[in-house]
């Protein structure tokens, strides 16, 4: 006896595949903040905690978790602003947390963001004029082997 795939069976496998992805990323909004950013909540006065490519950023209320947010390096992704254009769609970041939004010495261009990027950062994922865009991130973790 043999069996028969319906065709229906094909359709719908494809339309779920197609139009559902899991993802793993949360979204939120990000603002930005310019120079002075010394000193900051995580790391004082040390300049050598900053990333040297500028992609950082300060810790909205939502990820500060009381301080554990500080070195966590997240990915980040610009997906849509208020004014059409806005985002570079293309564009995925790695930043590192280095302070705290609330607390850090240059104030955000918009508050009650869940991330500030720095200007560098801000200008690699959307048009630096905006005050705030709605972001895609997730936790980056980076894990090292050893070989014994």
């Amino acid at each position: 006896m043999s069996k028969q795939i319906h065709p229906w069976l094909f359709t719908i496998f494809f339309l779920v595949t197609t139009f559902f992805h899991p993802s793993f990323a949360d979204v939120g909004t990000a603002a930005h903040y310019s120079p002075p950013y010394l000193p900051t909540a995580c790391f004082g006065g040390d300049t050598s905690m900053f990333p040297t490519n500028n992609l950082f950023a300060a810790a909205g209320d939502g990820i500060w978790d009381n301080g554990a947010s500080c070195g966590r390096q997240y990915l980040v992704r610009c997906i849509s602003a208020a004014i059409p254009g806005t985002c570079n769609p293309s564009e995925t970041i790695q930043i590192k947390i280095v302070d705290r939004a609330d607390t850090s010495v240059s104030r955000p261009s918009a508050s009650g963001a869940t991330i500030v990027l720095s200007t560098t950062a801000f200008g690699a994922i959307a048009n630096p004029s905006a005050a705030s865009i709605n972001i895609e991130f997730q936790q980056y973790e980076h894990y090292y082997m050893t070989l014994y």
